[in-house]
């Protein structure tokens, strides 16, 4: 049982705020922008306050070398940029900048149980065969996550099906924090899972998610692949030799199929039912050209605007600083009612 806390109850208002994160492991691709980046982009239309993070104190929870991890971090910000996440609309930051993540992470370790990040499936998966030798921070990387959200009390975060348990313990933690405490402070937060293409797949093997681990460099579109290597990797994607249905059920046992045709919707901002009726009875010689026409024109503007970016470094690490401040501003006085509700003094000014 938790022993009652005299604490006065808190009330909090949770205004409607978007947060989410990536981690800067190198090599953004087509599947980072149609499942996160795009909709990021999107996001900032609908009148909604969103907070945008490079996580790079997640990214250490495996050994990263210096120089590549600041060059990645770089990248990244530049590809959130040039994919229309605008610094003045939206904040944009790495999380290393902002010391709330870290303190609230603490805290939420202190509230989250073993046996929850026990049943935790991404560790199982990342750490192997050998998860003795797996780090302490690897181990507790959902309540990093958890401390990334409530930091800024957001309401509501754009997640992938692979994120959906961590986003489940985020929910859990806020509400033992919520209950143990007696107050009403951290919101429970939503996810957001939508769109034709938010699991984009390999175009080697469409049971797979497109990755930028894959050996097979022909399994993916970088954003930093030119026109002719995206053309290129489109028409050597793998497909079968029937034609494309007439309706999704025609679908059903064809995964590369079903896989570019989510694509084709999603770089369209269609529906696979769409293009369904566009191209119905056409076969994949017709479609994969018209299918790399479109990601051409509209994957490379962003190639050429992340490549401009990259040039000017400092100019990433402005902007990158300046969204730190504002992100500072949200999540500081959120981090110091934090520590008044568990007890903790905090006599000295913060910086």
């Amino acid at each position: 049982m938790t022993e009652a806390v005299q604490t006065p109850l808190v009330q909090a208002t949770h205004k409607t705020r978007v947060f989410s994160g990536i981690q800067p492991s190198g090599g953004l691709t087509l599947g980072n922008y149609l499942g996160a980046l795009k909709r990021f982009s999107e996001a900032q239309d609908q009148g909604i306050e969103t907070v945008y993070c490079i996580v790079d104190l997640h990214a250490i929870t495996v050994w990263q070398d210096p120089a590549t991890l600041r060059h990645a971090t770089r990248e990244l910000a530049a590809g959130f940029i040039a994919a229309g996440v605008d610094p003045a609309r939206s904040i944009l930051f790495n999380q290393s900048q902002v010391s709330a993540h870290a303190e609230l992470a603490w805290i939420f370790n202190c509230v989250a149980r073993m046996g929850w990040l026990n049943r935790m499936t991404q560790f199982k998966d990342k750490a192997g065969k050998n998860r003795e030798n797996a780090s302490v921070g690897l181990f507790a990387y959902p309540n990093l996550m958890a401390a990334d959200i409530m930091a800024y009390h957001a309401t509501h975060v754009p997640v992938g099906e692979d994120q959906k348990q961590h986003l489940e313990l985020a929910r859990d933690i806020a509400i033992k924090f919520n209950n143990d405490f007696g107050v009403n402070f951290f919101p429970v937060v939503e996810p957001m899972i939508e769109g034709p293409a938010t699991r984009v797949m390999s175009l080697r093997d469409g049971t797979k998610k497109m990755s930028k681990s894959d050996p097979s460099d022909q399994s993916r579109i970088n954003l930093t692949d030119d026109a002719d290597a995206i053309a290129q990797k489109i028409r050597k994607a793998k497909t079968d030799a029937e034609p494309l249905p007439t309706t999704l059920e025609g679908l059903e046992g064809r995964p590369e199929a079903r896989n570019l045709v989510n694509i084709f919707a999603a770089l369209s901002d269609s529906t696979p039912a769409g293009v369904l009726e566009e191209f119905a009875g056409q076969g994949f010689g017709t479609f994969k050209p018209v299918l790399a026409d479109l990601a051409v024109a509209r994957l490379g503007p962003i190639n050429a605007e992340m490549t401009r970016l990259l040039q000017d470094p400092a100019e990433i690490d402005r902007i990158l600083g300046q969204g730190a401040e504002r992100a500072d501003a949200i999540a500081r006085p959120i981090i110091e009612q934090a520590y008044d509700i568990v007890g903790l003094i905090r006599s000295r000014p913060r910086a």
